[in-house]
């Protein structure tokens, strides 16, 4: 199908998974061209026969996984949704996905749109390493205790100042955010934590998954986790969890943009977050 010129651009939402162990994170960078940004942004402009820009609705790091990236760019190309998919598809390495793709309002904003935003951060307790899941969650050798982790994890519900759980490098302008949701879920040898919030700052979720952690080894009792918060210090808080193991699921817009579905939860961490989350009682 030939791509037709048109005076009037267009803007396109698109959903997208990817394997971050490959990558130096979403972020183009000048110095490295192994992120993820770049890749999706050379099929994009290879499909539109013009140069393409994309807005992201959260950048992940080095190493993090995403299962539903909601993008949008501007284009002067006309393709329908299954062509856009099919196309970008074809020119993406393995490792890179377009589930779907959708022409939008000029107001829709994948970044400042977003409502919400959810990841989960997939841990494995076992004595034994897993040559199949090390790039695809946190092996540990430590036994933790997931109802401590649970207790803890209610205390960073809320609007609160999460300073001591970001990164020295993050340039955030406030450190004020918003969690509504941060659930421990357990099952056989994994632990799943599924957090929600209006927004994270780097590092924000591996940084409340690395108190928990020490939390559930009885390093630490369920109320340090006030103390860290209350500090606003990072060197208060515990160590920041590997990259691999964290998933980012995707945003939340208002119904009336009438996208599909923008949070989907990956194949290795559905059985789990079926589970019930952990009550959260002494």
């Amino acid at each position: 199908m030939p791509i037709r010129p048109n005076s009037q651009q267009r803007r396109v939402a698109i959903s997208v998974e990817y394997d971050g162990s490959g990558y130096g994170g979403w972020q183009t960078q000048t110095h490295d061209a192994q992120v993820v940004q770049t890749k999706i942004e050379h099929a994009l402009s290879k499909i539109a026969a013009e140069p393409i820009s994309l807005i992201c609705a959260g950048r992940t790091d080095s190493g993090v996984h995403a299962s539903s990236q909601v993008c949008h760019f501007d284009t002067y190309a006309i393709r329908d949704p299954y062509n856009w998919v099919m196309g970008v598809n074809s020119q993406l390495p393995d490792d890179i996905s377009v589930a779907w793709a959708l022409e939008v309002d000029s107001g829709f904003h994948a970044r400042f749109g977003a409502l919400s935003r959810q990841y989960v951060y997939l841990l494995k307790c076992s004595s034994s390493r897993s040559a199949f899941l090390k790039k695809m969650v946190t092996l540990t050798h430590q036994s933790l205790d997931p109802q401590l982790m649970a207790i803890a994890a209610q205390s960073l519900i809320g609007t609160y100042d999460f300073n001591a759980f970001r990164s020295a490098r993050c340039q955030a302008k406030t450190s004020v955010r918003s969690v509504t949701r941060l659930s421990v879920h357990h099952h056989d040898q994994l632990i799943a934590v599924h957090v929600e919030a209006n927004g994270f700052l780097q590092h924000m979720v591996r940084n409340i998954v690395g108190v928990l952690m020490a939390i559930g080894a009885e390093e630490q009792p369920t109320s340090w986790v006030k103390h860290v918060l209350a500090s606003k210090d990072r060197t208060e808080g515990g160590v920041t969890a590997p990259s691999h193991g964290l998933y980012f699921l995707g945003p939340t817009y208002c119904d009336s943009y009438n996208l599909p579905n923008t949070v989907r939860i990956p194949q290795i961490a559905r059985d789990i977050l079926r589970t019930d989350p952990l009550e959260c009682v002494l």
